[in-house]
């Protein structure tokens, strides 16, 4: 996944605040508490290393999902058909995080039997970020694979209506010195976030990341939310028909599979007009069922050791990256500094908690005063933090209560 640059007018939010004051307001419209955290987990997740088309600013979407009854917020995924090394579950139109956490983790128990187990969802929704399900296994020391299908947001190559989604890979596995190898990636381009990102931002698109509704190269935000995306590799003269044929296979594994939607039969992005039903899957390996316990990461750590180490290209900005290494350092960033946040994710979570008004009455003062809020750049939202008085010239106390949320 594509890891953002700090917006130069954010705002920096503590990890441990963001995930508390997201897991109460999923708990406020209807989500059990062990489900809410897991939903919290996943999008601070992607927060935190730096995708922030797949974090907490999608909670107005998922809200959305919940208040027109087309995603239910209570419901648990119930174990289906099936034989010992692979299963399908029915997340039952509850919330995709949680279903595809305790589909992984089946997975991950099933290997030690196995040796390989692989784990189908079908009636699911969003799932976040991908990674977060493969790297749930590598750091247990098994290889992970994640993969969803999506809305049909994608063009096939040749076509100039979105007929496929972005339908995300991703693989991880332990990695010595290198923590964990993550490819995250979407079968596009970029996925449709990126996009939005842009918007909120107010940036310019290169071409041959979408096109228009007339098929013509989109260089707006705005053009490209109106058209469709390019498969991976963008138009068709520079192998863009490779993507194409990588989602479609996503598909092929999630959607066709498990028996959910696929292709165009999947409705729009949080479309409010009908459930989801998306089809993801997971395929864990335990490389000790084949050889010595640590030998699969050690060799792993020799490989990635050659590519760091290689001879560097005339102006490159430096060493060659593992996949995953540009997403560790970000989380290592957050977790030291604050998530920084734009101005519109800050105004989405401040509306919700202004349409709520749970945070005074289910959260305890003395559990959250003293908490802090960065602000890295001198040209923060004051819109968020209004009415609140510097306890220092970096940081504003942030008492998680519903007076900051809703300040006008």
């Amino acid at each position: 996944m594509p890891v953002y640059a700090d917006p130069t007018d954010g705002l920096a939010v503590p990890v441990h605040l963001l995930r508390t004051w997201t897991a109460g307001l999923l708990g406020v419209i209807g989500t059990p508490p062990d489900i809410a955290a897991d939903v919290a987990d996943v999008l601070v997740a992607s927060d935190r290393r730096g995708i922030a088309s797949h974090g907490t600013a999608r909670l107005p979407n998922y809200v959305a999902l919940v208040d027109a009854a087309v995603l239910d917020p209570a419901a648990r995924p119930i174990r289906e058909e099936g034989r010992t090394a692979l299963a399908r579950f029915d997340a039952r139109n509850g919330w995709g995080h949680h279903a595809s956490r305790v589909a992984v983790d089946w997975a991950i128990e099933a290997v030690a039997v196995a040796g390989v187990a692989t784990a189908v969802v079908r009636n699911s929704n969003h799932y976040g970020i991908a990674g977060w399900y493969a790297l749930r296994a590598a750091e247990r020391g098994l290889i992970g694979v994640s993969l969803s299908n999506t809305s049909p947001l994608v063009a096939p190559t040749r076509a100039r209506t979105a007929m496929i989604g972005t339908n995300p890979i991703a693989i991880a596995a332990p990695a010595g010195r290198f923590g964990s190898f993550c490819l995250d990636m979407a079968t596009s381009t970029v996925p449709r976030g990126r996009i939005e990102v842009a918007a909120r931002r107010g940036e310019a698109l290169p071409v041959g990341w979408a096109i228009d509704a007339d098929g013509r190269p989109a260089l707006t935000p705005e053009a490209a939310l109106g058209g469709a995306l390019h498969p991976l590799g963008g138009e068709e003269g520079t192998a863009g028909y490779k993507g194409y044929g990588l989602s479609l296979a996503v598909d092929m594994l999630t959607g066709v599979l498990g028996g959910a939607a696929f292709g165009p039969n999947i409705v729009g992005l949080f479309s409010t007009e009908a459930p989801s039903d998306l089809g993801q899957t997971f395929i864990v390996i335990d490389p000790a069922a084949i050889d010595e316990q640590g030998a699969f990461a050690s060799r792993l750590e020799g490989y990635l050791d050659q590519l760091v180490a290689a001879p560097l290209a005339p102006g490159a900005p430096g060493r060659v990256l593992i996949p995953g290494e540009p997403e560790a350092a970000a989380t290592a960033r957050s977790d030291a500094d604050g998530i920084v946040i734009d101005p519109v994710h800050a105004e989405g979570l401040r509306a919700l908690g202004a349409r709520s008004r749970w945070l005074t009455a289910s959260t305890s003062r003395s559990s959250v005063e003293g908490l802090s809020v960065s602000r890295p750049r001198t040209s923060c939202s004051k819109r968020f933090l209004a009415s609140r008085s510097p306890s220092s010239k970096r940081s504003q106390s942030w008492p998680l209560t519903s007076r900051v949320i809703t300040a006008a």
